[in-house]
């Protein structure tokens, strides 16, 4: 028997969430120690699964497990990554580590920070979506994929609706909430019909990949299964859920969401979509690629609008997950391996934004750039987080944005070179946006209101600021930590696609 590791990867965060709500409300501290040793021990276990990888073997998936749950049913706990799932697993540990950072709550009555109402719930709560998260990305069979990914959705809505931002956060978590569980049932359909036309009686996806489903089968379940789970991941039309529910969310919420929800969304639309159904992958492509195309300039061309830090991030994150999107299409393998690369770099990047974002309106309370300045002074450590995570947005060479970005776009080239070229646009928008924003909020003389009122960010903060940094210039000056790993998983995919 091999050492279960996935399992407590994916269950630590429940347990620690059980833990957590069994501890009297008033003693905060020990919440909070709670929370951040669960979060280091998953942020060490993801890792060592990262390491431990094997990338010269061929084999597919590694580090599988298997539980019969409901045999009658074909239905059991299985997991395993490959070299698309593994980064995520641990860009899943990252977030969690560096969110429980940036929460952790200073009790200082004139410069209040982090989460200081009901951090117990708020951790529980926060815990339990990531071991949704941590289910997805590691489950290898279809149900139970299922299964995590509503407990991943679940608990945004009471995440955003009590902890948000309190203008906007009834109509954000509704909104996201019927957007994420209205995709997912029509994904649900699909599988279900997928389960039934197999007649092998199991979910397993590894059989399902050899169920040689017919043409005309995949070709007209591929679009509700790979939509569905999409929105999620933000594609346009279905986008709209999303930059909402980024501003209403609470800082660590805001990192989670845009810096691994999203993904999950793509992930399963890939692991779901495009790997058991690639007849219906090719002949819809085109679609995707479409859709992908208008997400990315158009996020892009409204973000370059926005004077809400919040809302410039969160259309942003549209665009770039447009890109990932835009990847997934091309089936090939150069597109695949940068969107497999730009899913963990986008999440490493976003997390990084707003975890900034947060800490500069935990102390001036107003996020829009007109009101804000002079950061750059009071706040250095911030500033250069905020200016590296700007640069791997630009995709700047050095970072890892521009080894995710640019396979991207010469998968694109492969296939369409004229979508390439319009797709290109959003480089320059999102250089334009980010070096005004970096100029307006860090760089300008500080307003008169804000003067004598700004902290520098704390001990923890900057600890989180150094980790997501430190993934974002090791990647892109060292590559092959990655791309070789991203590779293995891509493989598997074009044999899926029977080398297409």
């Amino acid at each position: 028997m091999t050492f279960p590791i996935l399992s407590i990867i994916v269950f630590i965060p429940m347990v620690a969430a059980v833990i957590m709500l069994l501890i009297p409300a008033e003693r905060r501290n020990e919440t909070r120690a709670v929370a951040l040793a669960a979060a280091t021990f998953d942020l060490l276990l993801s890792a060592w699964v990262y390491v431990q990888y094997l990338v010269n073997e061929m084999t597919g998936y590694q580090f599988i497990e298997t539980y019969k749950w409901l045999p009658q049913l074909g239905i059991s706990l299985k997991f395993g990554v490959d070299g698309m799932s593994a980064p995520l697993v641990m860009l899943t540990g990252i977030v969690m580590f560096t969110g429980v950072l940036i929460s952790w709550g200073v009790d200082d009555k004139h410069h209040p920070a982090g989460i200081q109402d009901r951090p117990r719930e708020f951790f529980a709560f926060l815990f339990i979506l990531a071991s949704g998260v941590f289910g997805v990305f590691a489950s290898l069979d279809l149900f139970m994929l299922f299964f995590f990914y509503e407990i991943a959705v679940f608990p945004m809505y009471l995440l955003i609706a009590i902890w948000g931002w309190i203008k906007t956060r009834e109509y954000a978590a509704m909104k996201l909430t019927l957007y994420l569980f209205i995709g997912s049932v029509i994904s649900l359909v699909g599988a279900l019909a997928m389960y039934f036309a197999s007649g092998m009686n199991s979910f397993d996806m590894l059989l399902l990949e050899k169920a040689n489903f017919s043409v005309n089968f995949q070709v007209a379940w591929f679009l509700p299964v790979f939509f569905g789970f999409a929105v999620l991941g933000g594609i346009w039309p279905f986008h709209n859920w999303s930059p909402d529910g980024h501003v209403a969310a609470p800082t660590a919420v805001s990192m989670f969401h845009a810096g691994v929800l999203m993904k999950l969304g793509a992930f399963a639309a890939l692991r779901v979509g495009i790997m058991l159904l690639p007849e219906g992958a090719k002949y819809w492509s085109w679609l995707v690629m479409l859709f992908a195309g208008i997400a990315v300039v158009y996020g892009a061309f409204i973000a370059f609008q926005q004077t809400d830090m919040k809302y410039m991030i969160g259309f942003s994150s549209v665009s770039h997950m447009g890109l990932v999107m835009l990847g997934l299409s091309t089936l090939n393998k150069t597109g695949l391996t940068g969107a497999g690369v730009q899913m963990f770099s986008h999440g490493v990047m976003t997390a990084l934004f707003f975890a900034v974002t947060g800490m500069i309106y935990d102390r001036s309370h107003t996020r829009q750039i007109p009101e804000l300045g002079g950061m750059g002074k009071v706040m250095p450590f911030a500033t250069i987080g905020f200016i590296i995570g700007g640069l791997v947005s630009m995709g700047m060479p050095g970072f890892s944005g521009f080894i995710a970005e640019f396979p991207i776009f010469m998968g694109v080239w492969y296939v369409n070179s004229l979508l390439a070229i319009v797709a290109s646009i959003s480089i320059v928008l999102t250089a334009a946006y980010i070096m005004r924003n970096i100029r307006d909020v860090f760089f300008r003389p500080m307003p008169e209101a804000l003067e004598g009122h700004i902290t520098d960010v704390t001990a923890l903060d900057k600890i989180a600021i150094v980790t997501l940094c430190a993934f974002m210039i090791g990647i892109g000056l060292f590559p092959s930590i990655m791309v070789p790993m991203v590779q293995t998983g891509v493989e598997n995919i074009l044999r899926l696609l029977g080398g297409a």
